[in-house]
């Protein structure tokens, strides 16, 4: 008898023999935001959701209200929900901003020491990375916010730029992680290498975050071992790959929420990037037309293609 765990959760598949049995129940709930209305998938089923997306996600203990409604939505063919969630996806974000955090991981506070050491600022990273307080900055607000096969724009100004796949949380009002989703942080290094100050630019601008494809809403916190992916390619041909899992941040997840509910209000909840462990090589810098692949287990995959404004 074989025993392996499913590829979205804890719990454990046992195959004997044509029997599978759950050790206990795998429920995976995603929502889609589209142009054709709102889609939840439950395992391999689609619903439909009549609902405005705000008051839809902005609620607490989300993953059970959302087992409640399905037993009394409308379904949708498979067919019919590929097309919606391909052609049709919107990034999964209402009216909430966007918020990142940086310097959570060892690579990134690396890179970011190396981009910053002919500034003589590479100190303030390691400062950060050793700090009980995170780096939290604004990204964007929804206009500027790419979904899934959509353009992320580079800095025309900037000699230096590269995607930056992130877990990202969302937090409802009153600042608990309901979902789940990935992020795709663009950044100018050579703008916020040659300056610390200058990271509102380096990091915020039109279409410099991707979000998508969907919001996951798990009945437990994501797992550490939740892995992180991303190739980039040029004409077909693979620039840069790499992979990470989520048990590499020094920082918990619910500490980032935390500090960044502090002194904020967010009505409608709040989008937050939890950082990156995955950065391209120092001679590597995005052009027009490159395609960016970002995968987290349990998610999906987002793909952002790249273009400059």
């Amino acid at each position: 008898m074989e025993v392996r765990l499913c590829g979205m959760c804890t719990n454990v598949i046992k195959f004997d023999k044509s029997i599978i049995i759950h050790d206990s129940p795998c429920t995976h709930m995603k929502l889609y935001k589209t142009t054709k209305g709102i889609t939840l998938q439950v395992n391999e089923i689609f619903y439909v959701l009549e609902y405005e997306w705000d008051a839809l996600i902005n609620r607490n203990d989300l993953y059970g209200f959302l087992q409640k409604e399905y037993s009394k939505a409308k379904t949708i063919s498979n067919e019919q929900a590929n097309e919606w969630c391909s052609k049709h996806v919107l990034p999964p974000i209402g009216s909430q901003e966007v918020w990142a955090a940086g310097v959570t991981y060892l690579k990134s506070r690396d890179a970011r020491m190396e981009e910053s050491k002919e500034s003589g600022a590479a100190d303030c990273y390691q400062r950060v990375y050793d700090a009980e307080r995170p780096e939290l900055f604004f990204k964007a607000l929804p206009h500027r916010v790419a979904g899934h096969n959509q353009v992320v724009n580079i800095r025309k100004d900037s000699t230096w730029n590269v995607p930056e796949p992130e877990l990202a949380l969302y937090i409802n009002a009153a600042g608990a992680i309901q979902a789940y989703t990935i992020g795709n942080d663009m950044s100018s290094r050579s703008i916020e290498g040659e300056n610390p100050l200058y990271l509102p630019q380096a990091k915020v601008y039109e279409k410099s975050a991707g979000l998508g494809p969907c919001l996951y809403v798990p009945e437990n916190p994501i797992a550490a071992e939740t892995g992180i992916y991303m190739a980039i390619y040029r004409n077909d041909k693979k620039m840069y790959e790499g992979n990470t899992t989520v048990s590499r941040m020094k920082r918990t997840l619910p500490e980032l929420a935390s500090y960044l509910y502090q002194e904020c209000d967010f009505p409608v909840g709040c989008f937050l990037m939890t950082g990156t462990c995955l950065v391209p090589p120092s001679d590597f810098t995005l052009q027009p037309n490159d395609r960016v692949d970002i995968r987290i287990d349990g998610i999906g995959e987002m793909i952002n293609f790249v273009g400059v404004k």
